[in-house]
């Protein structure tokens, strides 16, 4: 599940509504809904989640969160490591290997210590 997808069922969830219904009122396809909710579908269009925040009156703060989610939905990460160090190479394959592995308590770490990094250097 992406955190996008997360979010969309959580949203359902707390407003009691139907996939069906939902994608009914977007107008599209209840498998498409369920597709993104998975991650089994690429990030969201821009138009995609304005609807959704429309439809479920979202504003503000909520509003961009929503769509800051889309933008980290992408569920098949491509990363380019050319030119870069070898620790760098080797990071990114160990991660490419291990990822279905990870927790999301070690994701949370692993997301504070790319936080922590100058922004010259991120």
């Amino acid at each position: 599940m992406t955190p996008f997808g997360a979010r969309l069922r959580e949203l359902r969830a707390q407003r009691g509504v139907t996939l069906k219904g939902l994608a009914a009122a977007l107008q599209v396809s209840a498998a498409y809904l369920s597709a993104l909710e998975h991650g089994r579908r690429g990030r969201p269009s821009a138009g995609l989640v304005h609807q959704v925040n429309e439809y479920f009156g979202l504003i503000w703060d909520d509003a961009e969160d929503l769509a800051r989610l889309a933008r980290q939905s992408h569920p098949r990460v491509v990363l380019d490591t050319a030119g870069l160090a070898p620790e760098v190479t080797d990071l990114a394959n160990r991660l490419a290997r291990e990822i279905r592995h990870v927790t999301p308590a070690a994701a949370a770490q692993m997301a504070a210590v790319l936080d922590r990094l100058p922004k010259g250097k991120r």
